[in-house]
């Protein structure tokens, strides 16, 4: 494969709603027969393109899932019988065939039985880079376009393209399979595992693009495979330690959002509304963690605990912010990045006053790694509006709302820009 197929453009409604939310378990059901991820997406396309064709006709399907998934599979068993058929008759008239079709294998007593978690471990092989092993996993299991990825990359478009094609022409001429590894090869791939889940969750959480602040449907995928891949290594802590965050992260979710679909910001939400049953397993899954930790905490132990001091607050006033802060000295110590950075810098404004959070937030912006990044003007708004530099602040949130691609965001913004304090 040579160059990216063509992403599909489904129309707005119900097709645009079923790809998006069927999309990723067509690809990994498909992938399964196929033992390759990008004749997989391909033929999910094709399934995509068929729907296009008859739903406009006969109409939408009792279960449009069920009728991409299964159209996409049909297509994928008359490819494998194709090629064992152009096989037979390269053995009828002499000639060797170096790969054939081998019957199922017999499942491993640790195997992975989920075809999403075993399309994150396939596409997180170590021939490919970090980025692309992220972009092409969030691009198949994420459903997401190159243009999503990009934003939450914070990289150009044409940067992600190249990736995912790069990705998969590797995969394909290394004849990578759709296989689960074990041993030291699964380990060397957890690291990519858990970043990828996290930035479907997060993707899910604060939609970076569309009409919707939310996306429940990614939330609820990456929770799932959180908890399945707890389940499968259980003396990892930094996979209790990613479920324990993602437990914490995901019991807000009913109060983040009006009844008409506007972000809800975490002082004023109802903590009532927050759902005590996942912040139950998060602590359980945090405890978890540690038990299983032998030295210094993970990235992820370390969020997960800034995490457990907003879930267990019983009011925002009651939010460690000193505890946060120090949480996230330590996280900029053992994963040094711009957005935990920015983070710190909310924290240390609540914890001792806007003026030294704005300090960290101007040191960010002359960096320049976050000069596309909506929310670093948003909180530089914040801070000086708390400053009483209402002219200021109102060209930050200004300039936020114009980054801002997701529309609920975007307006929020507006109305902080137009009335800042």
């Amino acid at each position: 494969m040579t160059e990216q197929p063509p992403e599909p453009a489904p129309p707005s409604g119900a097709l645009e709603t079923v790809f998006r939310l069927e999309s990723p378990r067509v690809v990994a059901a498909v992938a399964r027969i196929v033992r390759d991820v990008g004749i997989a997406e391909e033929l999910t396309q094709d399934a995509l393109v068929a729907a296009l064709e008859q739903w406009p006709a006969d109409g939408v399907p009792d279960n449009p899932g069920g009728w991409l998934m299964t159209t996409a599979r049909r297509r994928a068993v008359d490819l494998v019988r194709r090629r064992e058929n152009y096989a037979r008759k390269l053995a009828e008239i002499g000639r060797s065939l170096e790969t054939t079709v081998a019957p199922e294998e017999i499942a491993a007593p640790d195997d992975i039985d989920d075809d999403l978690l075993r399309l994150v471990f396939t596409t997180c092989h170590p021939a490919l880079s970090a980025e692309a092993r992220t972009a092409l996993t969030l691009r198949l299991l994420g459903g997401l376009t190159t243009a999503e990825i990009a934003r939450a990359f914070l990289v150009p478009e044409p940067t992600v393209a190249q990736r995912i094609v790069r990705a998969k022409r590797t995969l394909a001429t290394r004849n990578v399979a759709f296989e689960v590894p074990y041993g030291p090869d699964r380990e060397a791939r957890l690291g990519s595992v858990l970043d990828v889940i996290y930035l479907i969750f997060n993707e899910g959480y604060a939609a970076t693009a569309g009409d919707d602040w939310l996306r429940p449907g990614l939330c609820e995928d990456a929770l799932r495979l959180a908890r399945l891949l707890a389940g499968l290594m259980p003396k990892e802590p930094e996979v209790h330690a990613l479920a324990a965050l993602l437990e914490f992260q995901a019991s807000r979710a009913a109060a983040r959002t009006a009844p008409d679909g506007t972000p809800v910001l975490l002082k004023d939400q109802d903590r009532r509304r927050w759902n005590r049953l996942l912040i139950t397993r998060g602590v359980t899954a945090l405890s978890r963690a540690d038990a299983a930790a032998a030295g210094p905490p993970g990235p992820y132990a370390l969020q997960a605990a800034i995490a457990a001091c907003h879930a267990l607050a019983h009011t925002y006033e009651e939010i460690d912010w000193r505890a946060i802060a120090t949480l996230y000295a330590l996280l900029a110590a053992r994963a040094p990045s711009p957005v935990v950075e920015l983070n710190r810098a909310v924290a240390v404004s609540m914890a001792a006053g806007p003026a030294p959070a704005l300090e960290i937030v101007d040191a960010l912006a002359a960096g320049g790694a976050l000069r596309d990044y909506h929310l670093l003007p948003s909180v530089r708004g914040d801070l000086l509006a708390r400053l009483g530099r209402a002219a200021e602040a109102r060209e930050e949130f200004t300039r936020a709302a114009s980054l801002a691609r997701n529309e609920r965001e975007r307006d929020l913004l507006l109305r902080r820009a137009a009335d800042p304090v």
